[in-house]
């Protein structure tokens, strides 16, 4: 199947089916689409929380705009950005591709040195919001992903975020929750929005060509 056809075949799934769940060959799949994302220089400034316990879950619900999507779903992916940008944090990446590349630490000093000093004029709410924004990235590899795989998924911004990092402990991560996503398997006899159409704006109203 072709990426457009599998874009064609997803929707946001309103009812999921307790029983069935992703197999983790399937989910490591997702997973590593996400972890390939590209990010703003390279830095991965985001991790994902990978809820599957039912007692988790259930801490969640009070969080959440779609509690039954919670509880019924498979599994909860949660994209949590840096809450910082530190030079730590910088070094600790360009270290890693370095050593990976068989190259000499420092190599990239002189772009990491310019990222540092702009990204030093921002607060630390705006470091959040550049990191918070790189998560989307993921999110939509993550969905085509779960596509190709014929899961079904929904991307969900309709959550509390303080429940979501209490319960998963995200601030002593250095973390805080951006978007959410649930994984598994419809419930058709629920999931009112799996028969109906897709519809999206047509082509020449949705694309502005500049020539």
């Amino acid at each position: 199947m072709s990426l457009i056809e599998n874009l064609e075949w997803r929707h946001a799934t309103k009812a999921y089916d307790p029983t069935k769940k992703v197999s983790e060959t399937d989910l490591n799949k997702i997973l590593e689409a996400i972890r390939l994302a590209p990010t703003s220089s390279g830095l991965q400034q985001f991790r994902v929380v990978v809820v599957e316990d039912q007692e988790t879950k259930n801490k969640l619900v009070n969080g959440a705009l779609n509690p039954e999507c919670v509880t019924d779903c498979s599994h909860i992916l949660v994209f949590a950005a840096w809450d910082n940008y530190t030079d730590e944090k910088i070094d600790k990446v360009y270290d890693l591709t370095t050593d990976e590349r068989d190259l000499p630490r420092g190599r990239f000093d002189s772009y990491t040195s310019q990222l540092k000093e702009s990204l030093s004029q921002l607060t630390n709410e705006q470091h959040f919001e550049h990191a918070a924004k790189q998560s989307y990235i993921g999110l939509g590899l993550a969905l085509a992903q779960a596509a190709e795989l014929r899961i079904d998924s929904t991307p969900a911004e309709g959550f509390n975020s303080k429940v979501f990092d209490e319960v998963l402990d995200l601030p002593a991560k250095g973390l805080k929750s951006t978007v959410i996503m649930y994984l598994g398997y419809s419930d058709t006899s629920k999931d009112w929005l799996s028969t109906m159409k897709k519809v999206r704006v047509p082509m020449d109203e949705f694309v502005i060509r500049v020539k």
